[in-house]
């Protein structure tokens, strides 16, 4: 099978998965998967715009709920999906700067390895982060994909965690709301500005597979280590 052909059919199966996960359980859902993409990418492009189409209520038995309420469809529906994704993306975001906090830089050296970090890297990283924090944070947060991939450094750098709380909401807010107008103005034809934006999710699909080589080759490696070493 061509490799473009797979490709293809792994990006509609994200697709598929993410639009079934916000259509079965709606602002959970999107607050959970936003949530997640603050430390790692989960699609967050087809969530906010399809979170703003069902929001525009084109979707038969597919509705914006909440605590057992029902939000009507429209204005009230689109402002809770997009306040649950910026809600989402804050909390995960916080998450995953504590998380870089705790395991420091000598950890990010330890295991920098797949993501090609090195000491030279990261002492230029952590140069930058100290002279431009908040344009990184910022920046970052309206930047597919590379969005997912601030947090933790963040941490590990000890970016001030006033700014970065703030500049973060700024910035997710922006993405959220802006993403789920443009699916709710889109409506039935959310896809059609989805694919504008495929280009993020063959990036989406290349931080996973070079995740699951890192992850078979780091088990294959452990596997061989203890045969190889001397009785």
């Amino acid at each position: 099978m061509p490799a473009a052909s797979v490709l293809s059919d792994l990006l509609h199966a994200i697709t598929d998965g993410v639009t079934a996960a916000v259509g079965d359980y709606g602002l959970y859902a999107i607050f959970l998967l936003m949530l997640v993409d603050a430390v790692l990418p989960a699609a967050s492009e087809v969530v906010m715009v399809y979170g703003g189409a069902l929001a525009a209520g084109v979707f038969a038995g597919q509705s914006a709920t909440i605590f057992g309420y029902e939000l009507e469809s429209g204005l009230p529906a689109y402002l809770g999906v997009a306040t649950a994704g910026s809600v989402g993306y804050l909390i995960g975001s916080i998450g995953g700067w504590y998380l870089g906090a705790a395991l420091g830089r000598p950890w990010l050296e330890r295991h920098g390895r797949w993501l090609h970090l090195n000491e030279a890297k990261l002492d230029k990283a952590e140069r930058w982060f100290d002279r431009w924090e908040e344009w990184a944070v910022f920046i970052g947060r309206l930047t597919p994909v590379a969005r997912s991939f601030i947090s933790v450094p963040a941490g590990v750098f000890r970016a001030r965690l006033g700014p970065y709380v703030w500049l973060t909401l700024l910035g997710s807010a922006i993405w959220c709301f802006a993403f789920a107008g443009a699916g709710w103005a889109a409506g039935a034809n959310w896809e059609e500005f989805h694919h504008a934006f495929r280009y993020a999710e063959y990036g989406v699909i290349a931080v996973i597979v070079v995740a699951a080589a890192w992850l078979g080759w780091h088990l294959l490696r452990r596997r061989r280590t203890p045969a190889d070493e001397p009785a």
